[in-house]
């Protein structure tokens, strides 16, 4: 069993990422084309043998949409500030309710600001960038900087879609 000395030498903060398409834009057109592509394969019912599908069409522009939705995805990566630093953030933000762990409206840009390595923010940075995406995402961006200071993990995760994959090669790797 390994002493003190070396788990802490061993040891380093919790990361998560998250990603968010910072294309509002194109978020709406893949919403409208995969609606339309069911709306025309519900509907449509061929003449003949030879008729060609027209979601065929729809799913084509759904394909190019979703690769450029894909192309504005932007990856954050939090980590876990430290006990001390996480403590004086949550005291910097007290609740007007009691019941409340800090207030809802300053620290979740203070918390994401000072957990996002990558990309680095600031504050008000954070909070020029919750003017512009929804509230969903601004939810994912909190939880995922919330995860880096409070999840805690049981186990190493199972990956069923890796074991499959994995049994398939054989053995091999």
């Amino acid at each position: 069993m390994p002493d003190i000395a070396d788990i802490l030498a061993a040891a380093r903060p919790r990361e998560t990422v998250t990603r968010i398409c910072t294309a509002g834009d194109v978020a709406a057109e893949v919403d409208a084309l995969t609606a339309e592509l069911a709306r025309v394969s519900e509907d449509w019912e061929p003449g003949d043998l030879t008729a060609v599908h027209p979601g065929r069409e729809v799913a084509a522009k759904l394909a190019d949409a979703r690769e450029r939705m894909r192309a504005a995805e932007v990856e954050f990566r939090f980590r876990y500030i430290g006990d001390r630093a996480y403590q004086d953030l949550l005291a910097a933000h007290p609740p007007a309710d009691h019941k409340e762990a800090f207030d809802p409206a300053s620290f979740p840009p203070a918390l994401i600001a000072a957990s996002c390595i990558d990309p680095v923010m600031t504050e008000d940075q954070a909070r020029e960038l919750f003017e512009v995406v929804n509230e969903g995402q601004i939810k994912k961006l909190f939880d995922a900087a919330w995860d880096a200071h409070n999840d805690a993990p049981e186990a190493v995760p199972f990956s069923l879609a890796a074991s499959a994959l994995l049994a398939g090669l054989g053995g091999e790797k």
